[in-house]
């Protein structure tokens, strides 16, 4: 059976040859899933297209979306970490992507920085996969892609790294996993590395907006905020229990938590311009400016009063002391 052949009985997935030889990509909208993009446009060849199809279902736009639109997870790299220390400063240097996925991340990084050690870390062997096989088809074999044994534990021989990134992947740790792993993390960084974690929500956030949507749960007992999340989001299947919304990430984080948890030796670092506030409202897009321009105007007044970066999402640089 030849591609085109096995293009046509993909269903749910239609895949078009451009002239120029990109692909536009369409998802039928009974496979669609809540929020996922339904169109794309791709220099990905059909074979990836297929492969990363069989893995993601309705998000394989968004997920070849990810490594190829610049406003996308290069965008969160260059204010979330690039925000932080200069591009020059990852020279030939050992980085961590852990919690890398489908390696998007991993890809951006090796564009964006100076040539460096790249090793992405993850726990489903099927998305180390999509992420390897991205990686060849961009020429990027020289990438490493390890497999996580378990949700507490990391692989063995990982050796240590300058720096750690750990983007949108900390407010999916169980509480139990928060504990232990990123202790275990921390103690695989050199001293004067630093530790990324970002995309990760405030735990406090007025509005839970990773999750659910929903306002004024984030200072709800768990038990309420399960009670109400069934009962009012419209974002869930309805059929989760409460370990099954941790792990989506209902329950953001603090600075203070993560402090606790790396149990001394690490000091904030401040972004290069500015402050965490100004990293989270210069990533966003010029979408409804005017309303986040509010916001930011808010949280601004609100930092000298409360004494907090009260930002819908953290953006963090920890060095590691001594």
């Amino acid at each position: 059976m030849d591609l085109s052949e096995l293009l046509r009985q993909q269903h749910g997935l239609r895949v078009e040859r451009l002239p120029d030889g990109r692909h536009h990509i369409m998802v039928e909208p009974d496979q669609g899933c809540a929020g996922a993009r339904s169109s794309w446009t791709t220099a990905y060849p059909p074979e990836l297209i297929l492969e990363i199809h069989a893995t993601k279902r309705g998000y394989v736009c968004d997920e070849i979306q990810r490594e190829e639109d610049p406003r996308y997870v290069e965008r969160a790299i260059r204010h979330e970490v690039l925000g932080y220390l200069d591009a020059e400063a990852f020279r030939g240097k050992r980085i961590l992507d852990f919690g890398c996925g489908a390696g998007a991340s991993t890809l951006v990084m090796s564009r964006l920085l100076p040539p460096c050690e790249l090793v992405g870390v993850e726990l489903e062997e099927r998305l180390l996969k999509l992420a390897r096989l991205r990686a060849d088809y961009l020429g990027k074999s020289a990438l490493e892609f390890f497999l996580s044994p378990s949700g507490t534990a990391l692989p063995a021989g990982l050796g240590e790294f300058d720096y750690i990134v750990l983007s949108a992947v900390y407010e999916h740790l169980l509480p139990e996993e928060r504990r232990i792993l990123l202790p275990r993390i921390w103690h695989h960084l050199r001293p004067g590395g630093v530790l990324f974690i970002n995309q990760t929500p405030h735990r406090y956030s007025p509005i839970e907006i990773h999750t659910t949507g929903l306002p004024l749960i984030n200072y709800l007992p768990d038990a309420l905020a399960f009670h109400i999340t069934k009962r009012f989001c419209k974002r869930i299947n309805g059929d989760e229990d409460w370990p099954a919304l941790l792990r989506a990430g209902i329950r953001g984080a603090t600075i203070g938590e993560i402090l606790r948890v790396l149990g001394g030796g690490a000091a904030l670092m401040k972004p290069k311009h500015g402050d965490q506030i100004d990293l989270w409202h210069g990533k966003l897009s010029s979408r409804y400016a005017w309303l986040k321009r509010s916001i930011w105007a808010a949280l601004k007044a609100l930092k000298p009063v409360a004494g907090i970066h009260l930002v819908p999402e953290l953006t963090l640089a920890l060095r590691k002391l001594g």
